[in-house]
């Protein structure tokens, strides 16, 4: 081969794409990638079985925590002028369809929160997007799905009888969270841990 063949050779590579060592190239990288990925789940898995300290650590950090979602946003805003782009991309289409407000006939102080009185098999939307990091029950609430919002305040909506969301789901303003038991929605405003004012969120 000549030093002019291999220079054509190395052109034609580059103009097409799809040239065989190319789609080997991607695919020894994405293998090599899955590999390395594979390897740090073994890795992690063997330190929950054989190291007591690690495993509590693990359980605390995943199941106790709040997901720190509005932090990542607001990191990601921060270096890329814009919210991440979970519209569109992991809400399923049949929450998109549901925009609603929340409507209430009257409203009374709860515990932490405030006990909204709605309709018969009232639907929930969501009050502003976010991301839901908590579904289960709590004491004296009930079934509670809880949303931490884009602005970082964590909202609980308590009551719930039925729940059209799973954890970690980006959920929009506005879509259907689920339905309520009892004619009665319960909302807690939370932001680090300190009860907020309920006043001006509804």
């Amino acid at each position: 081969m000549t030093i002019e063949s291999v220079k054509e050779e190395i052109m034609n590579r580059r103009r097409n794409k799809t040239h065989p060592s190319v789609k080997k190239s991607k695919k020894r990288k994405l293998m090599n990638k899955l590999t390395v990925l594979l390897i740090l789940i073994l890795m992690l898995l063997v330190g929950i079985n054989t190291n007591k300290e690690f495993k509590e650590f693990i359980q605390v950090k995943v199941f106790e925590e709040t997901f720190p979602f509005s932090k990542i946003n607001n990191l990601y805003q921060k270096y890329f002028g814009t919210s991440i782009p979970f519209e569109g991309v992991l809400t399923n289409d049949t929450k998109a369809v549901f925009k609603e407000t929340l409507t209430y006939s009257k409203k009374e102080k709860y515990q932490d929160g405030l006990k909204l009185t709605v309709s018969k098999d009232y639907l929930a939307p969501t009050l502003e997007s976010g991301m839901v990091v908590f579904i289960g029950d709590k004491d004296n609430y009930g079934k509670t799905v809880v949303i931490q919002q884009i602005d970082g305040i964590d909202v609980w909506y308590a009551n719930m009888e039925s729940i059209n969301a799973n954890l970690y789901d980006y959920v929009e303003k506005g879509s259907l969270l689920g339905s309520v038991k009892d004619n009665s929605l319960i909302l807690v405003f939370k932001k680090d841990g300190k009860v907020l004012d309920y006043e001006n969120k509804i």
